[in-house]
């Protein structure tokens, strides 16, 4: 199975994904009005990919400009998959897979660096607020969180961000933050 960049210099490169049901891709009409949010955020930005699944979202974003992307998944198979998707769009100069679960990278992390774009978009059954919560931390003056969820929760309400956008597509909803 596969879905495809909409944008950028990768655009309609095909991304290869797992097919089952562990990883579910955001939807192409999703991603494009994200991209079309954020596209001033981008040029250069330094992006974090937290619940990677197809690092669909990271490969778009460093179509459209970014500069790095850290990916981090747990799932075996979908790190398989983000591996040969790096290798066979080229981009292994600019996106880093890190093999772990969210909270073990958090408490493992030895550097300070944070991230113009952080890219949230946890399994809808285990929304793990309190890991997301902790991701705010992370987010650059200036910079933009955006948690993609079930449409049938109420919007989180986060530390140190402030909501400043929400959208509703089908069963999902984005929320976009800013630091406060």
């Amino acid at each position: 199975m596969y879905l495809r960049i909409t944008g950028g210099t990768l655009q309609r490169q095909k991304v290869k994904t797992p097919g089952n049901r562990r990883t579910h891709p955001m939807g192409e009409r999703i991603r494009v009005a994200i991209f079309n949010k954020i596209g001033d955020w981008l040029p250069g930005a330094t992006i974090l990919d937290a619940f990677a699944g197809t690092g669909a979202l990271g490969f778009e974003a460093v179509s459209r400009g970014a500069a790095s992307v850290i990916m981090i998944e747990k799932d075996r198979t979908a790190q398989k998959i983000i591996t040969e998707n790096i290798e066979s769009l080229g981009v292994g100069d600019k996106v880093t897979l890190v093999r772990a679960r969210l909270q073990g990278w958090l408490n493992s992390r030895t550097t300070d660096d944070k991230f113009d774009i952080i890219f949230v978009d946890p399994p809808y059954f285990d929304p793990q607020l309190k890991v997301v919560e902790k991701l705010t931390s992370l987010l650059k003056e200036g910079g933009i969180l955006i948690l993609s969820y079930s449409k049938g929760l109420e919007t989180p309400i986060l530390p140190n961000v402030t909501l400043f956008d929400h959208r509703e597509y089908a069963d999902a909803a984005i929320a976009y933050y800013r630091p406060n």
